[in-house]
């Protein structure tokens, strides 16, 4: 029996014997460290842009996170999936701090120059689709509205998580102006979670 073998239906065996808080409280022990840091002026010169930033990078990573769970079982016998909705609701909360740091420091609610930067600036309306898409799957999240929308429609509006991920990773990279190692692995990690997840959809 192979390495894969052995471990995965070990670790998949703990993993059911654990509840979902403790992956809420770790997943908002980053974000805690980085609004202190804010607090405290541990952000350098420009906290607000710096905030900003890293706020989005946790809400993109839990979000990689939460299609890698597929995956794992899949390929790796690794049964994580009652972690998948802790993991997409940490992205989503951390969006949505990305989003109101912007909108309430960066920008301090001046609405008519909000939309104008929306429809002008192609990193924020690329941006601002991913949230827009992402906001139905955290509204349906819970297991009530599996019953109430039916298994099937439910699974179909939750694959907006696909181009969701691929924007969120195309707003990285756009935002930064320039192609770095990190916002290209970000979109590559996004595009091979996607992919693998459609190629499994169409053969099944």
């Amino acid at each position: 029996m192979s390495a894969v073998g052995t471990i995965g239906p070990r670790i998949s065996g703990a993993a059911r014997k654990l509840p979902t808080w403790p992956v809420y409280l770790v997943g908002m022990v980053p974000g805690g460290f980085l609004i202190w840091a804010a607090l405290t002026g541990g952000l350098g010169f420009d906290p607000v842009n710096k905030l900003e930033l890293e706020l989005g990078l946790l809400s993109l990573q839990f979000l990689l996170g939460s299609l890698l769970i597929s995956p794992l079982l899949r390929f790796g016998r690794v049964n994580l999936i009652k972690f998948r909705k802790a993991l997409g609701l940490l992205a989503f909360g951390y969006l949505v701090l990305h989003f109101l740091v912007w909108l309430l420091l960066d920008l301090q609610l001046r609405w008519g120059q909000i939309g104008a930067d929306i429809v002008k600036r192609p990193y924020l309306t690329v941006g601002f689709a991913a949230f827009l898409m992402l906001v139905p799957l955290a509204a349906t999240s819970w297991q009530g509205a599996i019953r109430r929308m039916s298994s099937q429609a439910w699974a179909r509006l939750h694959r907006l998580v696909y181009p969701a991920a691929i924007l969120g990773c195309v707003h990285f990279i756009m935002q930064e102006k320039v192609w770095t190692a990190e916002s290209l692995a970000y979109l590559a990690a996004a595009i091979l979670l996607v992919g693998s997840r459609l190629a499994w959809i169409r053969r099944w």
